[in-house]
């Protein structure tokens, strides 16, 4: 069986929900990898240590299908691979420090080469990388895959109960991360607000005295002085004088 037989629309949604790529190359999967051993005694850590401490929701888990166990994060918003990557490293420098770099791999690569890779997959005729739930992670430390095909409801399942994390979630260990979120949230709204009605031109003075009295936009006391300048200019207009009071007959 091949990779493409391990599909179904419900994993392909759960994937493009989480883990689809951004525009301009960006990315919204993020992979922390640990091998020779994979040791999930230490990759728990890690899983247990972002919700704990940094409050993010939990991560997915993978084997690989040849030696690592994997902490899949996802990004609620997409980041260019270098900034990805930093994000990476500083979650490495917190929970992994001891542990010798070269057991560590970090997905997508400083240099933008190594990608996130396809899950599930056929690493060999009986080898196979997928995502495990967090209670079994442990039976897969020596031995980082299955050696039977995964189910495409089951591993649609497991995606199912994953959330991305957010611009501010990121910020506690990329301050710049939450900084970028912002402004561009500042350009979509500046993007969509209705343009301007241009300004109107006018030529006649009692046009334009007329237009600020009547702009509830406009401070109440410049309408006010615009109505009295307004009466001012207009044509003095008969008055109706009052009649007295017929007088009494006497």
């Amino acid at each position: 069986m091949s990779a493409a037989d391990i599909d179904s629309p419900r994993l392909r949604s759960e994937r493009e929900r989480l883990f689809g790529p951004g525009e301009n190359g960006q990315v919204r999967a993020l992979v922390l990898a640990l091998a020779r051993p994979a040791d999930w005694e230490v990759l728990g850590r890690v899983w247990k240590g972002v919700q704990d401490e940094l409050g993010w929701p939990a991560p997915g888990i993978a084997v690989s299908g040849t030696d690592a166990c994997q902490l899949w994060f996802s990004l609620a918003d997409p980041l260019p691979p270098a900034q990805a990557h930093a994000l990476l490293e500083r979650l490495r420098l917190r929970y992994l420090a001891e542990v010798p770099a070269h057991r560590v791999e970090l997905i997508p690569s400083a240099d933008g080469e190594r990608q996130v890779p396809r899950i599930p997959a056929a690493l060999g005729e009986e080898a196979w990388s997928a995502y495990v739930a967090p209670d079994l992670a442990p039976v897969f430390a020596e031995t980082p895959w299955l050696d039977v095909p995964p189910r495409a409801e089951g591993q649609a399942e497991l995606l199912s109960r994953l959330r991305p994390i957010s611009a501010a979630e990121c910020a506690v260990l990329l301050p710049e991360v939450a900084a970028r979120a912002e402004a561009s949230a500042r350009a979509a709204a500046a993007a969509s607000a209705p343009a301007a009605a241009p300004a109107s031109v006018f030529t006649d003075p009692q046009a334009f005295l007329l237009q600020v009295m009547n702009d509830e936009r406009v401070e109440m006391a410049l309408r006010i002085e615009a109505a009295k300048a307004l009466l001012g200019a207009s044509p003095a207009r008969a008055t109706p004088r009052r009649k007295s009071a017929a007088p009494e007959a006497g």
